[in-house]
């Protein structure tokens, strides 16, 4: 196991000196902790040549505990104030950034394309760079891994606040390595510096790093749920359970329509590498279907090199079109696929390995783009 050090971890170890003299407004949660547990935000507030002036918080808010809109508000510990950036607005206002000269983000992402952490990295870009503020990553690992590449990329026309840029569903990239392909091919000109993590190798997942983990927020609560993240969460949108007000959300899926067993069947004879599905019931306590019981399957990671999440997601949409072409909504699983061409293919009954092909060409496309920012060997 190696011992990684994060972004945050580097700064400190090197007095702030990166930010010695400077107005900061940091871009944090709960996630953003050095290697001892110690938040970015006391950090940074108690650097002598640091000016930490303000706070702005991603979904969930500065604390990574609710699941809806978040509203602004003030940090007990140190006074200053915490701009939301979900809800009202997804990037700082111009009078939130008076009397700031840098940005400083600092948020553990899970390696997902429509996990909203890259969005509010994004705008969080977009406006220090109209503004000419420098932009400081502190990066972090990519705990799923930053090798594989997978999905399709998201159409042009279908950006949103869960697919920023054309990427692929699986990046493989950290966000740090992503600000710098964003600043690029979005062309911003932002001042932009990535304080690299130490240690950290492509391959290596979040269980070889040595760090703690934190539930980057309150559904995605182990490597597990995170790496079967990219496949299950693409039917969130639609009329199924992914497992919210449960114990294990996103290693499960179920609905009072669904056919548990026959699921689990198809699933199984798929012969997904490197997974076993099972069938279960179970109630909700929130969120879909809070109070009723559904039938629904299991996942269980048995290879993690040889699983894909894409493969599940593609397999599993092939197969609720086959067992419940009438029950089952397909026609929001387009909000995070986020692709036209893989929707079509999907409600066309395309066989996932084939859909999966006709990926090939734009993600080679992808990775040769990427390879230009890549930070970690």
């Amino acid at each position: 196991m190696a011992d990684v050090l994060t972004g945050i971890d580097v700064l400190a170890r090197d007095g702030a000196k990166l930010l010695a003299g400077a107005s900061v407004g940091l871009i944090t949660n709960h996630t953003g902790l050095t290697r001892e547990g110690i938040p970015t935000i006391d950090v940074l507030h108690a650097a002598p040549n640091v000016s930490l002036k303000a706070l702005f918080g991603p979904e969930h808010g500065i604390r990574g505990a609710l699941d809806e809109r978040v509203a602004d508000g003030k940090d007990e510990k140190t006074g200053l104030p915490v701009f939301s950036l979900y809800g009202e607005r997804q990037e700082p206002t111009d009078a939130q950034l008076v009397g700031l000269d840098t940005l400083v983000f600092d948020i553990q992402d899970i390696g997902c394309r429509f996990y909203t952490y890259l969005s509010t990295m994004g705008h969080c870009l977009q406006a220090a760079a109209k503004k000419n503020l420098k932009f400081v990553v502190l990066d972090r690992p990519n705990p799923i891994g930053g090798l594989a590449v997978e999905g399709p990329l998201a159409d042009e026309s279908r950006l949103s606040f869960t697919a920023f840029h054309p990427i692929p569903v699986r990046h493989g990239m950290t966000l740090g390595e992503l600000a710098l392909l964003l600043n690029a091919d979005k062309r911003l000109g932002a001042k932009l510096t990535v304080v690299k993590c130490e240690g950290w190798k492509r391959a290596d997942l979040w269980d070889a790093t040595g760090l703690s983990w934190v539930n980057p927020s309150p559904n995605m609560r182990s490597l597990a749920q995170a790496l079967l993240y990219p496949g299950v969460g693409l039917v969130e949108f639609t009329n199924l359970s992914v497992g919210r007000g449960t114990d294990t959300p996103f290693e499960w899926i179920g609905a009072p329509w669904l056919d548990g067993r026959a699921l689990a069947s198809a699933l199984n004879a798929a012969n997904i590498p490197g997974l076993r599905v099972y069938p279960v019931r179970f109630t909700p306590r929130a969120s879909k279907f809070e109070g009723k019981l559904c039938q629904g399957v299991n996942f269980v990671v048995t290879d993690r090199v040889k699983f894909s999440p894409l493969r599940l997601g593609m397999e599993l949409t092939f197969a609720l079109r086959k067992l419940h072409l009438k029950d089952w909504e397909a026609s929001k699983l387009l909000t995070l696929l986020a692709s036209r061409t893989a929707m079509d293919a999907v409600l066309a009954g395309e066989e996932p390995l084939k859909l999966m092909r006709s990926w090939s060409a734009e993600l080679k496309a992808f990775s040769a783009l990427r390879g230009h920012f890549l930070l970690y060997s």
